[in-house]
């Protein structure tokens, strides 16, 4: 198989993946379940129901941290991607289109897992803690 349709399932499994957990979810799937059904129509409710399925599998395992669960959903769905365009390789530039109306979406959601911040802090006595996400100043008088 030709490396650019590799690399071209790999960004659609990997966009699919990271938008499952955001407001971007309903546009990827129906994009997505589009094409299923314009190509391989007699698959297309079945994949719909495991998009879905890959959806709540992804959101348990961000829950509980499990980033590997994250990168065996990204890996099985770039695998489903590529063999629909091993069958129908006339598709491909229908799934860049799809993947291009994705893009502001997609780096919504990488922009806000790189700026997320998790604070927590404890105290007793008269302590005190500052936090911050980012500049901070504090005048104490």
């Amino acid at each position: 198989m030709e490396p650019e349709i590799v690399d071209l399932a790999r960004a659609a499994g990997t966009t699919l993946v990271t938008l499952m957990a955001t407001d971007a979810w309903q546009s990827a799937r129906s994009g997505m379940t589009a094409l299923w059904r314009r190509v391989l129509p007699a698959r297309a409710d079945g994949i719909a129901g495991e998009m879905d399925s890959a959806r709540e599998e992804l959101i348990a395992a961000r829950r509980t941290g499990d980033e590997e669960a994250e990168q065996e959903l990204r890996a099985e769905w770039s695998g489903r991607v590529r063999r629909l365009l091993a069958q129908q390789p006339d598709v491909a530039e229908e799934l860049r289109q799809i993947l291009l109306d994705l893009e502001p979406a997609r780096a919504e959601e990488d922009l806000r897992a790189r700026t997320e911040i998790n604070l927590r802090a404890e105290v007793s006595g008269s302590g005190r803690v500052y936090q911050a996400g980012r500049d901070q100043t504090i005048t104490e008088r």
